[in-house]
C-alpha cells in the first residue's frame, strides 16, 4: 500500500475525531494546552491501536467474530447516540446557556469513551490489513500521527468558531 494510500486513509479515518475535537473546542471555548495533549494523544493513540488490534483479532480469530462483529459495532453506536440524544433533551430543558461544559470531553471516562468510539473505524481497517495480507505497523503509525494533528486542529478550529459566535 502506498504511502499516499495510507494517508488518505489516515484522513478519512479522522473524521470523526475531528468532529468532536471540533465540539470539544466550541465547549471549552478557552482550551488549555492540557485539552489539546489529551484529546490529540488520546485519540491519536487510539487511531493507531485499533488497526493493530484489528489485524491481530483478523489473523487469529477471523472465523470466530465474523457473525457479530456488526452487533458490537451496532451496540457501541447505539449507545452514543443515545446517549447524545438524551443529553440533546436535557440541553433543551435547561434552556440556560452554558460558558463552559459542565463535564471536561477531554479528561476521565468521557475521553475514553470519545476515544473508543471514534476508532471503532480503524479496527475494521485492521480487520481489512489481514485479510489483504498488508502490513500494520508503518500504516497504524501514520493513522496515529494523522489524527493527532487533526484532532489539535479541530480543537483549535472550535475554539476559533466558538469565541467568533460569541462576540456576535
Amino acid at each position: 500500500m502506498s504511502f499516499y494510500a495510507v494517508f488518505l486513509l489516515a484522513v478519512a479515518l479522522s473524521m470523526d475525531a475531528f468532529a468532536v475535537a471540533l465540539a470539544s473546542g466550541c465547549a471549552l471555548r478557552a482550551p488549555l494546552p492540557r485539552h489539546y495533549l489529551r484529546i490529540s494523544a488520546a485519540f491519536g493513540f487510539f487511531q493507531f491501536a485499533m488497526p493493530v488490534v484489528g489485524w491481530y483479532l483478523g489473523v487469529t480469530v477471523r472465523s470466530y467474530i465474523e457473525d457479530w462483529d456488526h452487533w458490537i459495532a451496532f451496540g457501541l453506536l447505539a449507545w452514543i447516540g443515545g446517549k447524545m440524544v438524551l443529553s440533546g433533551f436535557a440541553a433543551l430543558r435547561a434552556r440556560a446557556s452554558c460558558p463552559c461544559p459542565s463535564v471536561d470531553p477531554t479528561a476521565g471516562r468521557n475521553l475514553l469513551v470519545l476515544s473508543v468510539a471514534t476508532s471503532i473505524d480503524a479496527l475494521a481497517v485492521g480487520l481489512s490489513f489481514a485479510i489483504l495480507g498488508t502490513p500494520v505497523w508503518v500504516p497504524s503509525l501514520v493513522i496515529g500521527v494523522v489524527c493527532a494533528v487533526i484532532t489539535a486542529a479541530g480543537v483549535f478550529l472550535g475554539k476559533t468558531l466558538a469565541n467568533l459566535c460569541a462576540v456576535n
